[in-house]
């Protein structure tokens, strides 16, 4: 938050210096509202510019994106309206030096002016004010909550498991969870008994065709 507040009023100072420098002379006594635009590129003439096509309107553009990047806190635009000022201050020290063979500084007055400097200190405000300013701070997004289906209840598995209906799903069915009325398992009980041949056999005593009762003494000793 300093930080913003810090490297937002360097960048305010610096663009209100870019603004005000055209009004203040660049070279001998000649103010930056008076070199036209496109002398910058085709060279130096001694022709007055309007105050529209001067260099005025370059740095003006500068001081409209400072004041956006401000506003949106935003770097990138501070930075690009530092450069947008260095940038056109420098091209224009370039070709007056080529148009006067040199540039000079002349205590009386003549040579550079204090608009140049003006021009120069705002550039490089804007610079640090763009170095200084934090940004827009980054809001976290939160986890996206899984929907769950209307009518059904999520259930924490097992740690480090499957979810409860897969676990559910492939484990084994328990021998044992199959119980009758009783409290036994009747699988389990009938699977554990021994087999039929297994069981102790018992004799019984067949009736007598004749209608009476059969001896077993009596047939052992009749037989031959």
């Amino acid at each position: 938050m300093i930080r913003n507040v810090v490297g937002s009023i360097l960048a305010l100072a610096g663009a209100t210096a870019a603004v005000l420098s055209p009004f203040r002379a660049w070279y001998d006594g000649r103010h930056g509202r008076d070199y036209r635009i496109e002398d910058l590129f085709a060279g130096i003439t001694d022709a007055k510019a309007e105050v529209i096509g001067s260099v005025l309107l370059p740095l003006a553009f500068a001081a409209l994106l400072t004041l956006v990047g401000v506003v949106l806190r935003s770097r990138l635009l501070v930075a690009l309206a530092g450069l947008v000022v260095l940038g056109f201050t420098i091209l224009w020290m370039v070709r007056v030096g080529q148009a006067e063979g040199g540039l000079t500084v002349d205590p009386d007055g003549g040579g550079l002016g204090t608009g140049v400097a003006l021009a120069l200190l705002g550039g490089v405000l804007l610079l640090l004010g763009a170095l200084l300013m934090a940004g827009r701070a980054r809001s976290r997004r939160a986890p996206e909550e899984v929907s769950t289906p209307p009518g059904h209840t999520a259930h924490p598995g097992p740690p480090g498991g499957p979810p409860p209906e897969e676990h559910s799903r492939y484990a084994e069915p328990d021998p044992r969870a199959n119980r009758d009325g009783y409290g036994g398992n009747e699988d389990y009980d009938r699977r554990d008994a021994p087999p039929p041949y297994d069981a102790p056999t018992r004799s019984y005593d067949a009736p007598d065709p004749d209608g009476r009762e059969r001896d077993p003494d009596r047939d052992r000793w009749n037989n031959p």
